[in-house]
């Protein structure tokens, strides 16, 4: 039985320094990363905590924000703040003055910040030039000042540590210094020290080399996916660690792993996703099947089995991708036993066939109201599922499994749809929930012993609705519905009211927000659930809405969003932290839905959904380990998309699956 103290958190951003909050006003967070060493650059220009602070943490350990190796106690980030002086003067940077963006260099990304004080110009440039090593690089350039700055001196550290280095003039009138911090052996220190000039980067140039382009010739569009693509690999360690939630859960979730893994093989790291899904099936998937959330094995009543559709769902798209049927042929066992795991009597609702029990997908349980019922996304996800692991069993010849999955994914789908009594479905659409006599689950009422605060609206609303939930927009998006039916017609409609339910600014809500057992807000990845049906429907007002939604927030000047936005009581829950997923759901909004690049067992089905006012875009993408260079003339005056695969006008595309290598 879960306890509602698993819920609990007892990280006060009140005590210590401003910069152990992860929100600070305005403040975006630059990650960077290679699995070896993970950081983090903060952009701080509202004047709380260090305008430009380094976060440096160990991959391996996840870990509140307060506990990462850069953090000084009592001062925070400032020690990590450069300061210059020349001419007997000591200058820093001032968050009025400072810049960071994001900027690539040889393909490899870099963290630029430009600043001003005292008439000495600096650029800071934060980079990780090897994939295979534990160290971030920060090469500094400064000019101005009266005597040219002879004599200059840099100054930073970390704590325990300070290193001063005479900064080089050059011949073009600057100074130039080069630092490297590298993570110790024992991972709890780190080392900083001058280097006389930057490490050779080939390494890195490399591996960002070898990962997917797109170029949309649409600034925002082309923006958010480098920010996905430069920020999801940055923070899968080289064992496949990944918090659900940087700096705030510290727990790791089957289901965010498995639409990340996915992700990955999408931009071409397979390697990375490769390392993610062996984790998943070995450690978080058990010999009976069923699989961990949030670091922990749940009994019957309370397992996630949504969670199992995942990750067949994200091992088809692997394999697909990458035709790696090794990782299948290798975990077999695991992936049937997954695959079977929700197919037990113990979840079989006996009138309807479909699945049963106490939990639902956005993890709330009996303590939060939850009664025993049959959940939308547990249909939708496991149907999904079975029908991609019957794929997996035919490319590994295994016919008895494929027809037995086929069957039973059909037979779900039928009965969630089409069921006279218990079918997920009402006037409004989709629905999040039967009861086990076909009543809808309106609303839940939360057990005394919830220990929640009592401002949050699930203790503090008279009535605590269910639907409408984003979830609904998953069948969309998995395919089990068409996005022109009027099924999906309705269901998107009535998910509109969950826009600016109880705030104003845009962004969808998770759920109606009268059951959140959280504070009210809106959620940038399920918006983005929202956002991945609305391109299958065509509906490109909604999808411009969200990812303008996006660029408005805290986070977008470096592309790393927050869980949600709305106040958050921390203690007794966790501070926010960064979601991997939110870049997931980019890359799969991008690549599987607006290009619509989908590998199938018997080819490659190009179907791109595009904006209107697009020119044409560029895709060159990684398939099966081979380049895939598409260019994309979006649909105009009538006439359909036109297509063209490394130079030939196609329809589609048949590559092979086949071992690795």
């Amino acid at each position: 039985m879960i306890d509602a103290k698993e819920h609990l958190y007892d990280d006060d951003p009140g005590v210590g320094p401003a910069d152990v909050r992860t929100r600070l006003r305005d403040a975006s967070y630059f990650f960077l990363g290679n699995g070896f060493i993970q950081a983090a650059v903060q952009f701080a220009p509202a004047g709380e905590g260090t305008p430009l602070g380094l976060l440096i943490m160990d991959p391996e350990r996840l870990e509140k924000k307060r506990e990462a190796l850069t953090m000084d106690p009592e001062t925070g980030l400032a020690g990590t703040m450069l300061e210059i002086e020349s001419e007997g003067r000591r200058v820093r940077p001032v968050a009025s003055s400072l810049r960071v963006t994001w900027e690539e260099s040889g393909g490899v990304p870099r963290v630029r910040a430009d600043w001003e004080s005292g008439g000495i110009q600096a650029v800071e440039w934060f980079s990780c030039p090897d994939p295979a090593a534990p160290d971030l690089v920060r090469e500094i350039v400064v000019r101005g000042g009266s005597n040219g700055l002879a004599g200059a001196r840099i100054r930073t550290g970390v704590p325990g540590s300070t290193v001063a280095a005479a900064a080089a003039r050059r011949a073009d009138g600057t100074a130039r210094a080069v630092l490297r911090y590298r993570l110790e052996a024992s991972r709890r220190g780190l080392r900083l020290e001058a280097l006389a000039a930057p490490p050779d980067d080939t390494p890195a140039r490399a591996y960002w080399d070898s990962l997917a382009r797109i170029s949309f010739g649409d600034e925002r569009l082309d923006r958010f996916f480098r920010a996905a693509k430069h920020q999801l690999p940055a923070l899968v360690s080289a064992a496949g660690r990944m918090d659900g939630s940087v700096w705030q859960y510290n727990r790791e979730w089957l289901r965010d792993q498995s639409v990340v893994a996915a992700a990955l093989a999408m931009i071409g790291d397979s390697g990375r996703s490769r390392i993610l899904f062996a984790r998943l099936l070995n450690d978080f998937v058990t010999a009976d099947g069923d699989a961990v959330d949030s670091s922990e094995r749940r009994g019957p009543d309370e397992v996630e089995l949504d969670q199992n559709g995942y990750l067949l769902l994200g091992l088809k798209q692997y394999a697909l991708w990458t035709g790696d049927l090794d990782l299948v042929r290798e975990n077999w066992e695991k992936i049937k036993a997954a695959a079977e795991f929700p197919l037990r009597p113990v979840f079989r609702h006996s009138p309807s066939g479909l699945l049963m029990n106490r939990r639902e997908y956005w993890e709330r349980h009996r303590v939060h109201g939850i009664e025993t019922g049959i959940e939308l996304i547990h249909q939708t996800a496991v149907s999904a599922g079975l029908a991609a692991g019957a794929v997996l069993a035919r490319l590994t010849e295994r016919p008895g499994e494929a027809a037995r999955w086929t069957a039973e994914s059909g037979r779900l789908r039928r009965a969630m749809l089409e069921d006279r009594v218990f079918r997920m479905v009402d006037n409004r659409g989709f629905i999040k929930r039967r009861a086990p006599d076909g009543k809808v689950q309106e609303t839940i009422s939360p057990r005394p012993d919830e220990g929640l605060p009592g401002s949050v609206p699930l203790a503090a609303e008279p009535v605590h609705y269910l639907n409408p939930d984003t979830s609904a927009a998953l069948p969309i998006v998995f395919g089990l519905v068409p996005p022109e039916s009027p099924l999906a017609v309705l269901t998107l409609a009535s998910l509109e009211s969950l826009w600016n339910q109880a705030w104003t600014g845009g962004g969808y809500g998770r759920y109606h927000f009268s059951s959140e057992p959280d504070s009210a807000g809106p959620w940038p990845f399920a918006s983005l659930f929202v956002a991945r049906a609305a391109v299958e429907a065509g509906d490109f007002a909604v999808v411009e809405r969200v990812l303008e939604w996006l660029d408005s927030v805290p986070g977008a000047a470096s592309g790393s969003w927050f869980e949600f936005y709305g106040r958050r009581q921390s203690p007794p829950f966790p501070q926010v932290g960064i979601i991997p997923w939110t870049w997931a759901e980019i890359i799969h909004l991008f690549v599987h839905h607006m290009l619509g690049v989908r590998p199938e067992e018997d080819g490659l089905t190009v179907r791109p959904r595009l904006p209107a006012g697009l020119g044409p875009v560029r895709a060159d993408l990684v398939l099966r380990g081979a380049r895939l260079s598409l260019e994309i003339e979006p649909a105009s005056g009538g006439a359909p998309p036109r297509v063209k695969a490394n130079g030939e006008m196609v329809d589609r595309i048949k590559p092979s699956c086949s071992s690795r290598g």
